[in-house]
């Protein structure tokens, strides 16, 4: 072991952690604003800051005048599950499933709601084909397999004349690639992923079918008060123009504002991608000099630029875990080791805050590691 050679140089922001994320470069909490703190969300500067937070998303999303944004509670897995719990039922519903989140939403439509579901998959690495889905049915799907590296290549699979409405959970895809939202009813994600913000709290992207649906239909099953879109008929509009359904943390909204001024200064969704496609492709490079690294993602069309899934050769779960070790240990990486419920590797995130100069940096540093835990 002392004959291999540390390497000299580390990444300077060893963050590779596929969520919570990076936070942007150049953060500091003492950069966040502080006036709303310790203020009610329904006050005048609290409703202010989270309006202007709905406009931020809307802004650097491009996201069209036609679909509402608003703020709820649970993370990504609460404003998707808020989304089928209220919405599901209406019709039929296709699962496409291909890594562990997708996995949880057949789950949840097949044993918590009983819907009898048509469940599309593929093994980790492959994406579904996608010529089977049926849209007279309500459609769930992950844009970005964070867990498998797997995407979807873009929209052009969904008609523009679908019967049914698409529930996309776009968590890891979001200000990472171009969305084409007349095809989107219903979009998912947190602010945790490629802005790097803190958790808990989950967006709620709805466009006017969906919203047609949770007005014109009522589910079978009751619906706790934090999934509750509707009153009277009508949608819970409030709930979109900052007037959340729950007590926000105004601290996690300052760090979500802080991070959308940051993406805006880089010339919004365009300098957010190109960041990402410059990460991604430092890191197939690193992959392609190497004979023991491999994509799980074969398809180079359907593989993830944000949440990088890496095959190990030879490696199990115990070389994986030593592997991910030695590098925290050394400050030269953090979490990257690959998903507990996915095939044993390493999974590193590309996504918009992580620098460029950290991912070349990082190479040597793999192989350090690799030589390491085989010896």
């Amino acid at each position: 072991m002392t004959d291999i050679v540390i390497p000299a140089r580390k990444p300077a922001r060893p963050f590779f952690s596929s969520g919570p994320c990076a936070k942007p470069p150049g953060y500091s909490p003492a950069s966040l604003a502080i006036q709303s703190l310790g203020r009610s969300h329904r006050a005048k500067i609290g409703k202010t800051r989270l309006q202007y937070c709905i406009d931020l998303m809307r802004e650097v999303l491009q996201l069209p005048d036609t679909h509402r944004i608003g703020i709820v509670p649970g993370s990504d897995t609460g404003a998707f599950e808020m989304a089928m719990w209220t919405m599901l039922g209406a019709r039929g519903v296709t699962t496409l499933a291909w890594e562990s989140f997708g996995e949880g939403w057949v789950t949840d439509a097949a044993k918590q709601l009983r819907l009898d579901p048509t469940v599309i998959r593929a093994d980790y690495g492959q994406l579904p084909d996608l010529a089977q889905v049926d849209f007279a049915d309500d459609v769930l799907f992950t844009w970005n397999g964070t867990t498998s590296g797997v995407r979807v290549p873009n929209a052009d699979w969904i008609p523009a004349d679908r019967e049914g409405l698409t529930f996309a959970d776009a968590t890891s895809a979001v200000f990472a690639y171009d969305i084409d939202w007349s095809k989107i009813d219903v979009a998912t994600f947190s602010w945790q992923k490629v802005l790097g913000g803190e958790g808990g709290h989950g967006v709620l992207i709805l466009g006017p079918r969906a919203v047609e649906r949770l007005e014109t239909y009522t589910p079978a099953w009751p619906l706790p008060k934090v999934f509750r879109l509707v009153s009277k008929g009508k949608l819970a509009e409030g709930v979109f123009k900052g007037e959340t359904i729950n007590t926000p943390s105004m601290l996690a909204v300052e760090d979500a504002i802080f991070a959308l001024e940051w993406a805006k200064g880089l010339g919004g969704l365009k300098g957010l991608q190109a960041r990402s496609d410059a990460n991604a492709a430092a890191l197939d490079t690193i992959v392609a000099d190497r004979d023991w690294l491999s994509h799980l993602a074969t398809d180079e069309a359907t593989r993830s630029k944000t949440s990088v899934c890496l095959s190990v050769e030879g490696a199990d779960a115990d070389f994986i875990k030593v592997f991910a070790g030695l590098l925290e240990k050394q400050d030269a990486a953090y979490d990257v080791a690959g998903y507990r419920d996915a095939p044993a590797g390493l999974r590193i995130w590309c996504g918009a805050t992580v620098e460029t100069q950290d991912i070349v940096d990082l190479g040597p540093w793999l192989d350090w590691a690799y030589a390491t835990a085989k010896s």
